[in-house]
């Protein structure tokens, strides 16, 4: 029997691909270069604004997902666990802080150069903070804290919005002007917001073709490349906005075909199970895991994961008529800065506006901001829809608590879980 044939990559994988291979030779050039290196984290990230000072952007949870695709975080948090760092650590930081002790090798297999400045825009996530303060300690280098108040009672005030501008004035952009020696330029960042809402546009688009039967996307496992740009160094760049044209012209051909997604093994041919997923995946064994969906026809039509770095699909667009309240509400608003009710609110809507079959968490055992309360948020979605939730459980970047039996096991107890709903029988709840 011949090999089956390689998969054919779309030009915006091939074009996104470059993108980050192209933003690693820069940080790793930057010393050469004469050029200011930030790092910052995803949710709220403040690319247009970095972007203003010709500084390059690093971004150490990118660094830890790269390596974890190319399974080489085990050894890392195996050495952060040597000096010192707790198993229940968030992986992130572990793979962070192990590749730093092994030389800061970066995921393309080349140096990665120190900070010199620690952005930290404050998003519900209470481990960052203490991330950055190891990273500080280590690099000595400095830091700029922009603190963004939570969503306690699930709303974004005007008092919100101007206290977070205020520290933009005050604190952040006095900063970058030093490390930089480049003075603010308030129209060059309209610009780029203006880049960041033309992509944005392109971006709900795609996200949205989920509510079509067949759905022409994974919004979970295709999902995270299609954030990959709009979440990191280029939200604001022309290969930004190049990337989101091209990719939706590429799922309007999908779509004008009558096809599914595509998968690591070609197209998807069929659609029997429609989801929505809550919490991130496991990135060690990434294929693996996405295997055991696409093999059995369930197809991923939301994810709260894919929102991480901003719910653009809730109509929130970077503005640059408002360029800092446009960056102050685009932090606010990231899914980690939301409370429980607003979150079981977005994915209650999730379920009923693309007509999903059930809610799956996966339950990340080191990342507080997402599993505290999905047991609540599973029995509240059963509640309010009627429809099946269960969990499986897995890990960011630690690939010893990935188990491909038992989540094999529970994804096949699911969708039959399913299929008993679908005939009018009352199934017991999922392990």
């Amino acid at each position: 029997m011949s090999p089956p044939a390689p998969v054919v990559k779309d030009s915006s994988m091939l074009k996104q691909k470059e993108m980050i291979s192209g933003n690693y030779r820069r940080l790793e050039t930057a010393a050469a270069d004469g050029r200011k290196v930030v790092s910052t984290f995803v949710p709220g990230n403040l690319n247009e604004l970095i972007m203003c000072f010709d500084v390059l952007n690093n971004l150490p949870e990118i660094n830890a997902i790269q390596n974890g695709l190319r399974k080489k975080t085990g050894g890392y948090i195996m050495e952060a666990e040597k000096r010192g760092q707790s198993e229940d650590v968030c992986t992130y930081v572990k793979a962070d802080l192990g590749m730093i002790a092994k030389g800061n090798i970066g995921p393309d297999g080349q140096k990665l150069p120190d900070p010199d400045l620690l952005l930290l825009s404050y998003t519900g996530c209470f481990t960052f903070m203490k991330w950055f303060e190891l990273l500080r300690d280590h690099y000595g280098c400095e830091t700029a804290m922009l603190h963004v108040p939570y969503q306690g009672d699930g709303r974004i005030t005007a008092n919100m919005i101007a206290y977070v501008v205020r520290q933009l004035r005050e604190e952040v952009i006095p900063k970058l002007e030093r490390l930089s020696g480049v003075k603010f330029d308030i129209d060059r960042l309209r610009e780029n917001l203006a880049r960041s809402a033309r992509a944005e546009d392109d971006f709900v688009w795609v996200l949205e073709t989920a509510k079509l039967r067949p759905s022409p996307i994974d919004a979970y496992f295709g999902g995270v490349y299609y954030i990959g740009p709009i979440f990191t160094a280029f939200r604001g760049t022309a290969d930004a906005e190049d990337y989101y044209r091209l990719l939706r012209a590429e799922i309007a051909e999908r779509i004008a075909a009558g096809q599914g997604p595509v998968t690591p093994a070609g197209d998807m041919p069929a659609e029997r199970y429609r989801l929505v997923v809550e919490g991130p995946p496991n990135w060690t064994s990434f294929r693996d895991f996405w295997k055991m969906f696409y093999e059995d026809g369930a197809v991923v039509v939301a994810s709260t994961y894919t929102k991480v770095g901003g719910l653009y699909d809730q109509g929130f667009r970077h503005d640059p008529a408002h360029p800092l309240e446009s960056l102050a509400e685009y932090c606010l608003g990231c899914y980690t800065n939301r409370n429980l009710p607003a979150r079981i609110d977005l994915i209650e809507q999730y379920m009923n506006d693309y007509q999903a079959d059930g809610l799956l968490i996966n339950s990340i055992k080191s990342c507080n901001s997402f599993s505290a309360g999905q047991l609540l948020v599973l029995r509240e979605i059963e509640r309010r829809t009627g429809k099946p939730a269960a969990f499986v459980e897995s890990d960011l970047v630690d690939p010893r608590y990935f188990s491909p039996a038992n989540i094999k096991n529970r994804l096949e107890s699911y969708f039959q879980m399913i299929e008993q709903r679908r005939a009018g029988a009352a199934p017991a709840r999922a392990a």
